[in-house]
């Protein structure tokens, strides 16, 4: 029996990454056997921006076929779609109506999103993000949350909007702490290694998608931006391109960064370096997608998501009632 729960999701705005499978969907599989995990597919985020509605609701399943692919299974975890348990967005607005927006005009991927834009071209949704994400976390007593660097300010966050209401009414919230892994946390894009690898980026010529071909994944790799120096060292200010690619290397053979150095000494050059580290992407990612693709074609990703579904909705409704009794929502 798990002492503890873990919470997280994916986004479906596009095409998961590389950077998506190393820094969160691995993790879920090493963390499943300690922590009862509750993962959701956070569509509900995902229309911060517009979608196609179709192209959205395809990629909802197929996150959770790839979540299945990766190992990870229905005796440790709860798989569902965020927006088919509507509590969330319940949970969020009264969320909403105790945090500040001090609070939330300091979240730093929002000043990202929006910098250089004009107020009346930012939708509210993008300022009101993190908040809906402290009702996912909230909202199933979440002990754990795995997250990368740049969202544990939004773990914070939730963290704070706990202890604010269990001051304010009653203790009736866990409050969570991050996980952040120190491996993979996070895998920065091929041609601009300052900047996360993102679903949605511009220039895809950076960014590995999980739907990768061989072909496609070689060529991405031998183009991928490094420098002129021509030796492998791990240097994130100075090198961040080899860096970048140190760091997919040793994560996906789950090696120290110190380990990988010393696999790659003797190297005469940066294409030999790009080889060794295209040649393990390959063999991850393509059988993965293969795997995938079959769970999906077999039907089983419907059922797994209306039993996930079923149990989500049993421990969420649980929690509101108890927040909706102590803010005074319907009649005695």
């Amino acid at each position: 029996m798990f002492m503890k729960r873990l919470l997280s999701a994916i986004q479906p705005s596009g095409e998961l990454t590389l950077g998506n499978y190393l820094g969160s969907i691995r993790q879920f599989v090493s963390m499943q056997g300690d922590y009862e995990s509750f993962l959701a597919v956070a569509d509900m985020h995902s229309i911060t921006v517009p979608q196609d509605p179709k192209a959205l609701q395809d990629r909802n399943r197929i996150i959770a076929a790839y979540y299945l692919a990766s190992g990870l299974n229905e005796k440790n975890c709860t798989f569902f779609i965020q927006s088919e348990v509507r509590l969330h967005a319940e949970l969020s607005w009264v969320f909403e109506c105790i945090v500040n927006m001090g609070e939330l005009s300091r979240m730093t991927q929002f000043k990202a999103k929006t910098e250089g834009k004009k107020d009346l071209s930012i939708p509210c949704g993008l300022f009101t993000y993190p908040v809906l994400m402290a009702a996912d976390i909230l909202l199933y007593d979440a002990d754990v949350v795995p997250v990368g660097k740049d969202q544990k300010q939004h773990v914070e966050l939730a963290r704070n909007i706990a202890q604010l209401f269990n001051s304010r009414y009653s203790p009736t919230f866990k409050v969570p702490e991050p996980i952040i892994p120190s491996i993979g946390a996070k895998i920065m894009d091929l041609q601009n290694p300052q900047k996360k690898m993102s679903k949605s980026a511009q220039n895809t010529k950076g960014v590995i998608f999980l739907t990768d071909d061989e072909k496609q994944i070689r060529k991405k790799i031998s183009s991928s931006l490094t420098d002129l120096d021509n030796y492998v060292d791990y240097d994130e200010e100075k090198k961040p391109g080899i860096s970048n690619l140190l760091s997919i290397y040793s994560s996906i053979n789950n090696i120290s960064i110190n380990d990988a150095l010393s696999q790659m000494k003797g190297m005469s050059s940066y294409g030999e370096f790009k080889k060794l580290v295209a040649d393990s992407v390959v063999e991850l990612v393509v059988p993965l997608h293969e795997k995938m693709q079959n769970i999906l074609d077999s039907g089983k990703v419907d059922e797994i998501l209306d039993r996930g579904v079923k149990r989500a909705r049993i421990v969420a409704e649980k929690k509101f009632n108890e927040v909706a009794s102590l803010v005074g929502f319907g009649r005695r």
